[in-house]
């Protein structure tokens, strides 16, 4: 069965950083694409980045520049970096396992989420 936990959520003030990890049970992580979105209240589900099976990513254009999606397959982790973090970046991040398409990234498998908070 596939698992997928997320850390590293918290309150952060406008301009600053966290690092979100997402460490995947399983066999599979090492063979799959790997993606994270996140939920803002009132707001539907967004793509915030994905990373392909060898390393290429994309990105929302909200968050180029200052978001960086990687992965460790020894440790089956994937990892968002956010730096310089805005108050509309404000939501429950989910980490997710799946596959692209194409350009297309789609999810089989979420985690739980991890609140994000950026405000003074």
């Amino acid at each position: 069965q596939v698992q997928l936990v997320e850390s590293g959520g918290g309150l952060v003030q406008p301009g600053g950083s966290l690092r979100l990890s997402c460490a995947v049970s399983g066999t599979i992580f090492s063979i799959s694409s790997m993606g994270w979105y996140r939920q803002a209240p009132g707001k539907e589900r967004e793509l915030v980045a994905g990373i392909a099976i060898r390393g290429s990513t994309n990105y929302a254009d909200s968050v180029k520049g200052r978001f960086t999606i990687s992965r460790d397959n020894a440790k089956n982790t994937v990892y968002l970096q956010m730096n310089s973090l805005k108050p509309e970046d404000t939501a429950v991040y989910y980490c997710s396992l799946g596959a692209y398409h194409g350009e297309s990234y789609y999810p089989g498998y979420w985690g739980k989420g991890t609140l994000v908070t950026v405000s003074s």
